[in-house]
C-alpha cells in the first residue's frame, strides 16, 4: 500500500555536486536550511551574503553589485531605529555603526565577486513574488527594515518580469564563470502575512518564471522542493508550530531527495564517513578518562586526519 505519491526525481545525469564543488547559495530562508546540510557534511559551500533575500530582483541587484564590485559608500545606508541599514540587504547586517555597515557590505561584494567567479554550482531559491518600491527613489529593495510602510508601494511581480530577471542572472553569472551550473528552486515556506491567495499567486508567478528559462542543456536547472512538501508530505505534521515553516522532518526529507538527485555517490560515501565523525563528536561519555573512550577518541582522529588528506577544506 501506497500512503503517498512521490514525484519522479531519477539522478541527474551531469554536473552532480561532489567535495570538489564550489556551491554558493541565494535566496530565502530555505537556502539557509539547505546551506545548513552542506555545512555539517562539510561540503565547500557559501550563503546569502547579503542575508536572506526573498524575491528575484533584490538577488539580481546583489549579483549585478557583486560582479561590477561596487563599493559602498553613505549614501546606500540610512539611520533607522538606531541601526544603521541598507535597503540591499537584510537586517542582519544592520548595525549601530554605519563604519562597521558599510565595511561588512564592501567585504561581501568582495567575497561574493570571488565567490561567483570560483562556483560550480550557484543555487536560488525564490520565496515571493510581492516586492516593495520605496516612493521618493521609485527603487525596489530588498527589505524594509521597518520604515513605516507608507513610504513603499506593494507590487506582484509579473511572471514576465522574473523570466527577465531570472535571465540576467544567468547571463551576468555566465559572463564570468560559463562552467557554472544554475540551480533554481521556489521554497516551500508560504508567505501568510501576504494573504493565502496572494501567497498562491506569488508562487505560481515564480514556478512559471522558473520554467521560462530551464535549460539543461545550458546547465540550468529545476528542483522541485516546494513540490515535494506541498504534494509529497501535504500534511501540517511536517510543518513546525507556526504552522508555516517546514519543520527539521521535512527538511531532512527534502534534503535526502535532493542528495539522490544532485550529490553523486562516491560523495555519498564520503556524507557517511563525516557523519560517523559528526556524531562521535557529539558523543558524551560516562567517563572521559577510561582507556575504551581514549581509543574511540584516537580512532576519531584517525578518521578526521585521513578525510583531510583526502579534502583539505574538510576540517572539523
Amino acid at each position: 500500500m501506497k500512503l503517498l505519491t512521490e514525484i519522479p526525481m531519477p539522478p541527474q545525469q551531469h554536473n552532480q555536486i561532489d567535495y570538489n564543488s564550489k556551491i554558493m547559495l541565494f535566496g530565502s530562508c530555505f537556502s539557509e536550511n539547505i546551506s545548513a546540510k552542506f555545512k555539517y557534511f562539510k561540503f565547500q559551500s557559501r550563503v546569502n551574503p547579503f542575508g536572506i533575500l526573498f524575491q528575484p530582483l533584490a538577488i539580481e541587484n546583489l549579483i549585478t553589485n557583486a560582479i561590477n564590485e561596487k563599493v559602498y559608500s553613505d549614501g546606500d545606508v540610512f539611520f533607522q531605529n538606531e541601526q544603521w541599514h541598507c535597503f540591499d540587504a537584510h537586517s542582519q547586517l544592520s548595525s549601530a555603526s554605519k563604519e562597521e555597515l558599510l565595511d561588512d557590505l564592501n567585504n561581501q561584494i568582495k567575497l561574493t565577486h570571488q565567490q561567483i567567479n570560483e562556483a560550480s554550482h550557484i543555487i536560488i531559491t525564490l520565496g515571493t513574488a510581492w516586492v516593495y518600491r520605496e516612493i521618493e527613489t521609485d527603487t525596489i529593495v530588498a527589505n524594509c527594515h521597518k520604515v513605516p510602510q507608507k513610504q513603499f508601494l506593494k507590487e506582484l511581480l509579473s511572471v514576465d518580469t522574473i523570466t527577465e530577471s531570472l535571465q540576467a542572472i544567468i547571463a551576468l553569472v555566465k559572463s564570468v564563470n560559463p562552467n557554472v551550473s544554475c540551480l533554481f528552486t521556489v521554497s516551500p515556506i508560504r508567505h501568510i502575512k501576504d494573504g493565502f491567495v496572494e501567497n498562491m499567486q506569488s508562487k505560481a508567478h515564480l514556478i512559471a518564471a522558473i520554467h521560462n528559462i530551464i535549460e539543461p542543456r545550458h546547465q540550468n536547472y529545476y528542483f522541485p522542493s516546494y513540490e515535494i512538501l506541498m504534494d509529497e508530505l501535504r500534511d501540517y505534521r511536517y510543518y513546525a508550530e507556526d504552522m508555516i515553516h517546514p519543520n527539521q522532518t521535512a527538511i531532512n526529507y527534502i534534503w535526502e531527495k535532493f542528495q539522490n538527485v544532485w550529490i553523486s555517490e562516491t560523495a555519498s560515501e564520503t556524507m557517511d564517513e563525516v557523519e560517523t565523525i559528526q556524531k562521535g563528536l557529539q558523543h558524551k561519555p560516562f567517563n572521559s578518562a577510561s582507556e575504551a573512550h581514549q581509543k574511540f577518541l584516537q580512532k576519531l582522529e584517525d578518521k578526521k586526519a585521513k578525510l583531510h588528506a583526502e579534502f583539505l577544506h574538510i576540517t572539523f
